[in-house]
């Protein structure tokens, strides 16, 4: 080496040092080698040195480029460099282009390195086809996104990059499954002449396809046939048949099936129950039947799976009897079927309310000689439960268990919702032993007397040692019977104690179920740490779990029930960025929250967007949206939704009928009411304890007292039991009617009559025993109907055994109203008692209660103890209070009361 040389000649000495500090040797050893080869580098070098002695640089410099260039080897080529870095030449950008080029393949790390010094640091400009090879070099390399800034530089020149750089960052972005700039930058370089191998069509028409990029697919589909010449493989329809599929892009799928057919490429039996399938969900029976006749006919034998969801989409749109005819269709062919057949029916059965149906089907399983799974009996314990047969749900279950069916997480929570409060623990511990017992094959009984636990109360302890034992004998199982126990804590609201659970299952590697997550993300809503709930959501990604639609069903709940909208529409905007489509029921929770704020109009647009993401209205939704339109006065909107729910072949349910009833008769409607009712009646519907209720809470509320009891005697005489609604909804409206002018009753009294009198006739034709007019009410006077509301008030107490806040509520306005606030404070001394904490509305009543007695002091006590107590007075509260210090002459306490409302900004109705 020369030595006393500038600094920019060391490039290549460095660059060479570094080469020579690989580990791997940079070419095979070369075991023979041309003369000739050798002898013309000889003479090259001996012309560098002659043209170097004569001071000619430039030819010089170009000879040593023309060598590098034909090297046969890198090695070869650095040695080349290190040549003419001894003797003082600096390499023109040409040559280091050509060896970053050479590097970039089998030593990236060099080419980078090289590049760097001459171009990033050493600042002289690369040409376009350098760039193009550090495309390709930093891909290697990992670096993505340089390679990537690179390619766009390229593209910016109008350069046409080499197909090595376009597979470089081709291959990188379908990986990443960032497919749409994968096919921006396809079409582009496609566009510009670039041949693209058919492997690149391949992959690209697959992402699209999985991410359902329909259109583009399709594009390319026609692009790779019309202008590449490549004809379309079996596998490629495939892609494209099920991403169409899954698009609902159906009738695009059957053409691209047809077309198939035509090239000789046979469709086979899955595609035909893809679309089936596809077809079964989008309601289009005719269409699935023809797609499966088809299929039929190009000699593809069907299957259970094909049978079971053709019977699967009839029973879902209520054409059982059709489902039968597919059952049949499957003893003809030969098709034994399976319990997933008799499934579907029981299912449907039990959703229809027929439970003697399905009962008899699964009886007709055991004949069959197939063993009825869980689901099965899932579902005809919750329908027995529905219908109130209690004892056959235990026989069923059983029965079940006799079986050596294992219960699952499932079946508990159906079982929970069936048992009084409190109890949650005792039945968990019960699942447990047969999970135990069925499951793993360990007698419970046993394994609790040898740890003197059989007689003991300790329901943890014992717990605990079944929750041991089932995850000594089995992972899997101790992951249902860890997700069990957690649930029921979070339903006894024991949110630490189910955490330590959870923690504890996580640390002895038993995974989470999606369930265990579901049950703690709702007991924390519940509490209102919906902070903490999302970050739970994140924590599924440990365990390669991903939330689904009942996971943010649980928090949208919980959001609307709080009256947080703004929240719940958040929730909405991130299932979509997660790529999840909000079910029905998502947007049924947000629809009924506006509804109940009287935000109808953004309530009608939250269900033309569901119409518009594809989701499909189902009874509840329609339920809804009815009872919205009902609550917000627009009848004539409400009765267009009943006829066009009727006319997408779902069929009313009792509860819809009854908002539309109530909502026409709440306005006056009653003739049209009565329209309605005679339909339901026609459909087998009887009027319910919800329709009686709604119409006795109306008349109360104009004050037609004795028209409302002689409803209250025909629910009665119908057999009809009240529930707890009802028995508020008649304490509170006899109680506001001791307030009602008299003169009022009487002119409501007299509109309306007929239609009034034809809606009672209907109902009386429902019922199931003679007229009694004992039970007719007439209340002439303000002490008559204060007597009715000590009556009554002491009936619910005597006939309502289970604790209610809002019952209690209407009890103590009662004995408010009837001047006997003894007993309106006794009545809350027995709520708080039995575990009921007063709220705002309680307070309020209580201290009205005191100033029409004339005690304003009690009323300013009551409102400073509800501070006290953690329950803040809302404006309803001040202005009763302002009213009671006005009319008991207290002016400087009204006003300065008025001045604290102004503060909280609070209008003055007083």
């Amino acid at each position: 080496m020369i030595r006393g040389r500038p600094c920019k000649y060391y490039l290549s000495v460095n660059f060479r040092n570094l080469v020579t500090t690989c580990t791997v040797p940079l070419d095979p050893p070369v075991t023979s080698s041309s003369s000739s080869a050798s002898e013309h580098k000889t003479l090259c070098y001996s012309l560098v040195d002659q043209l170097i002695r004569r001071g000619l640089f430039l030819p010089a410099q170009q000879v040593i480029q023309r060598i590098v260039t034909q090297s046969s080897s890198i090695s070869e080529a650095i040695s080349i460099v290190d040549f003419a870095a001894e003797r003082g030449l600096e390499l023109d950008l040409a040559t280091h282009g050509v060896l970053c080029r050479q590097l970039v393949y089998s030593r990236p790390q060099l080419a980078e390195l090289l590049y760097d010094k001459k171009f990033t640091f050493g600042g002289a400009e690369p040409d376009a086809s350098v760039l193009d090879s550090m495309v390709t070099c930093f891909c290697r390399l990992g670096k993505f996104e340089k390679a990537l800034a690179y390619f766009n530089q390229l593209l910016s020149l109008n350069y046409v990059p080499s197909k090595s750089s376009f597979n470089a960052i081709f291959r990188e972005l379908c990986a990443q499954e960032r497919v749409l700039e994968a096919f921006d930058y396809f079409m582009r370089v496609n566009g510009a002449g670039v041949h693209l191998g058919y492997w690149c069509f391949n992959v690209l028409i697959d992402g699209l396809c999985n991410k359902g990029h329909m259109e583009e697919a399709l594009e390319l589909f026609d692009i790779m046939q019309s202008t590449n010449g490549y004809p379309p493989s079996l596998h490629l329809f495939k892609s494209l048949f099920y991403g169409l599929c899954k698009s609902k892009w159906l009738v695009e799928a059957e053409l691209l099936i047809r077309e198939m057919e035509f090239r000789s490429l046979h469709p086979d039996k899955t595609m035909y129950t893809s679309l089936v399938h596809e077809y079964c969900k989008d309601k289009k029976m005719k269409m699935a039947m023809q797609a499966f006749f088809r299929m039929i006919k190009i000699g593809c034998e069907p299957d259970n799976y094909t049978l079971n969801t053709l019977i699967h989409g009839f029973v879902k749109l209520g054409l059982v009897d059709k489902g039968w005819l597919v059952y049949n269709l499957m003893a003809e062919w030969g098709i034994q079927p399976d319990v997933v057949t008799f499934h579907i029916m029981i299912s449907q059965y039990c959703q229809e309310g027929k439970v003697d149906f399905a009962l008899t089907i699964l009886n007709n399983m055991v004949s069959c000689n197939i063993s009825p799974s869980l689901h099965c009996y899932t579902v005809l314990i919750n329908a027995l439960h529905r219908d109130d047969r209690l004892e056959e749900v235990s026989e069923l279950l059983k029965s079940m268990l006799d079986n050596g069916i294992i219960p699952d997480h499932v079946l508990f929570f159906t079982l929970m919702k069936m048992y009084p409060k409190g109890h949650e623990l005792q039945l968990a511990l019960n699942v447990l032993e047969a999970i135990l017992k069925n499951g793993c094959g360990c007698d419970p009984s046993v394994i609790l007397a040898s740890t003197k636990l059989q007689t003991s109360s300790n329901l943890e302890q014992k717990i605990e040692t079944l929750l041991q034992e089932i995850f000594n004998s089995n992972l899997n199982l101790a992951g249902v019977a860890f997700s069990i126990v957690i649930c029921a804590l979070c339903e006894t609201e024991n949110l630490d104690c189910a955490l330590d659970y959870f923690h504890k299952m996580a640390s002895l590697g038993c995974k989470p179920l999606l369930f265990t997550y579901n049950s703690l993300i709702k007991c924390l809503c519940k509490e209102g740490l919906f902070e903490d709930a999302l970050s739970l959501i994140d924590h599924m990604q440990e365990f390669s779990l991903l939330p689904d639609t009942t996971t943010y069903l649980i928090i949208v709940n919980e959001y609307c029930r709080k009256g947080n909208v703004q929240a719940a529409y958040y929730i909405l905007r991130k299932m979509r960025q997660r790529g999840l489509k909000p079910s029905v029921a998502i947007y049924d929770s947000i629809i009924g929250c506006l509804s109940r704020k009287k935000r109808i109009f953004e309530a009608e647009g939250v269900f033309k967007m569901m119409l518009e993401a594809g989701v499909d209205p189902d009874k509840n939704l329609y339920l809804t949206m009815i009872n919205g339109y009902g609550e917000n006065g627009k009848l004539l909107e409400a009765r267009e939704l009943f006829e066009q729910m009727v006319e997408n072949s779902i069929p009313p349910s009792s509860h819809i009928y009854t908002a539309l009833i109530s909502g026409l008769v709440k306005r006056n409607m009653t003739d049209r009411g009565c329209l309605y009712l005679g339909k339901m009646l026609r459909d087998g519907f009887s009027p319910n304890a919800v329709l009686y209720t709604s119409l006795i809470n109306h008349y109360l509320k104009i004050g037609e007292v004795e028209y409302a009891f002689r409803l209250v005697d025909l629910m009665e005489r119908s057999h009809i039991e009240p529930d707890v609604i009802f028995y508020i909804t008649l304490v509170s409206g006899i109680c506001k009617n001791l307030i009602v002018d008299k003169k009022k009753w009487f002119l409501l009294e007299k509109e309306n009559q007929k239609a009034k009198s034809t809606l009672f006739h209907m109902l009386h034709e429902t019922t199931l025993v003679p007229r009694d007019n004992n039970m007719i009410v007439s209340a002439n006077s303000t002490e008559e109907m204060k007597s009715l509301a000590l009556k009554l008030i002491q009936k619910v107490k005597d006939v309502c055994i289970v604790p209610n806040l809002h019952l209690y509520n209407s009890i103590i306005c009662g004995y408010c109203r009837t001047d006997r606030m003894l007993d309106a404070n006794h009545q809350l001394e027995l709520m708080q008692k039995e575990g009921l904490h007063p709220n705002q509305v309680t307070f309020t009543i209580l201290m009205d209660g005191h100033i029409l007695a004339g005690d304003v002091n009690s009323a300013i006590g009551l409102f400073n103890k509800m501070n006290v107590d953690g329950c803040i007075p809302d404006k309803v509260a001040y202005n009763t209070l302002l009213k009671g210090l006005s009319q008991g002459g207290r002016l400087s306490d009204a006003l300065a009361l008025s001045h604290t409302m102004h503060k909280k900004g609070f209008p003055q109705v007083y």
